[in-house]
């Protein structure tokens, strides 16, 4: 870890500060705008005995088909997508423009029950759908979504991190999302206390992530023997804010990334650092038939948790050190996500918005060709004409800008593409 990189412990007081202050802003915010009718109390833990309710089970889920064309290329795995990091880094990588798709990967199968105990209802979720990414990107096969069990204040498995908000996420046809938002679903174990009405904290441990670019340097030896170690989880919490007009949320990450040198040679190139974000969010309701979402997170080494980012180090250059010659950095990030959804009547609605996320590389060792920036927006119109039923059609843009010199002369490429899909919901519950 670099001399100018602050210890842990001063990331976390800064972060305890921004967290009060924020707090005490919303607090009187939600005051001020504020009716006469109060909104839905936060969900409290109460005592119930197997006698106050029943066992329940609802599987639930839909069928939902994909066509469109893209107008522009994209990596073939990603072609019902609008992943900016999957568009071309360079004229001509994936071939000729505009192609057809078509699939049903988005189809999803889950189950919820919930199960009385004499610590309150223990509810467990088990979901999945067919859009293979990893290993499996571009195929149709299973990949886990949730498998997650909460009883009384505590949690545990895999689920949306702490430090997303999900309902951030717009009411797209486009599967991937916005470029710029926060959007991981990962293995924890979570606290959640009673701290009053119209307000909610939850703190948790997550499992713990991260890679590194060797940038001009990843065919080198050296670079290809470090290898990354994550010596502790990654610790999140968020609070959340409700009034009759919606939410406030602040979030926050810490985290300690480590790289070992395993090369027996002249060069010691190991290292570490603590990487951190704040993520601030909110879901905002004009009037009945609006809401707006809104995110802006910023921070260092956080990209893992990001929908659709690069990496969290890279390398910078180490001048008058022989032995360390070269170090690893965290890159810092900021993303925002800006969308409205509007519904026209009870059978028509739409969403349209935009998202940004910008990686500030640090000029030197970073490839020409690594992303830096992205941009994602869409807009649709979808129809409801049965319950459990939906036929939209959506427009899509994005564009990926690559890293360039570091004088913002990189590459840049936009994709656009057309996307109609028909959706069929379902759901059964069993007991309760």
């Amino acid at each position: 870890m670099s001399d100018e990189k602050k210890p842990a412990y001063q990331i976390v007081r800064a972060g305890v500060m921004a967290l009060a202050l924020f707090v005490g802003a919303s607090s009187a915010w939600a005051q001020t705008n504020s009716t006469s009718t109060p909104p839905p109390a936060a969900k409290t833990v109460t005592t119930t005995t197997p006698q106050d309710s029943k066992p329940s089970m609802t599987i639930y889920g839909f069928a939902m088909l994909d066509l469109g064309t893209n107008f522009k290329t994209i990596n073939p795995n990603w072609f019902d997508t609008m992943r900016v990091t999957k568009l071309p880094s360079f004229n001509g990588q994936y071939g000729e423009d505009v192609s057809t798709f078509a699939g049903v990967r988005q189809s999803r199968l889950g189950v919820k029950a919930s199960t009385p105990t004499s610590f309150g209802d223990l509810k467990t979720t088990f979901e999945f759908e067919l859009f293979g990414t990893g290993v499996d990107e571009g195929q149709t096969t299973f990949r886990l979504r949730h498998a997650y069990g909460e009883l009384g204040h505590f949690g545990a498995g895999q689920t949306w991190s702490v430090f997303m908000d999900p309902d951030v996420f717009p009411n797209s046809l486009e599967y991937w999302g916005p470029t710029g938002m926060v959007f991981f679903r990962n293995v924890q174990f979570r606290y959640m206390p009673s701290i009053g009405e119209n307000q909610s904290l939850t703190l948790a441990l997550e499992r713990p992530g991260a890679s590194g670019d060797g940038g001009l340097l990843s065919d080198r030896i050296e670079v290809q023997n470090i290898q990354g170690r994550s010596p502790v989880p990654d610790f999140t919490a968020q609070y959340t804010r409700n009034f009759s007009k919606g939410y406030v949320r602040v979030a926050g990450a810490v985290r300690r990334i480590a790289w070992d040198d395993m090369l027996a040679d002249a060069f010691e190139l190991s290292g570490a650092a603590t990487g951190w974000g704040l993520n601030f969010s909110s879901n905002l309701k004009p009037g009945k038939n609006d809401t707006i979402r809104i995110q802006v997170v910023y921070g260092e080494g956080i990209q893992n948790y990001m929908n659709d980012s690069p990496v969290d180090v890279g390398i910078v250059a180490n001048p008058g050190n022989a032995v360390t010659p070269i170090k690893g950095e965290l890159i810092p990030i900021l993303g925002t996500v800006f969308f409205l959804d509007h519904t026209w009547n009870d059978k028509w609605s739409s969403a349209v918005g935009f998202s940004h996320q910008d990686n500030d590389y640090t000029a030197g060792l970073t490839s020409p060709d690594a992303f830096k920036s992205g941009m994602y927006a869409l807009g649709n119109l979808l129809f409801t004409p049965a319950p459990n039923v939906m036929v939209g059609g959506e427009f899509q843009w994005g564009r990926r800008e690559n890293f360039g010199t570091g004088t913002g002369d990189g590459f840049k490429y936009d994709g656009y593409k057309v996307q109609v899909s028909f959706k069929y919901n379902f759901s059964h519950k069993i007991g309760g």
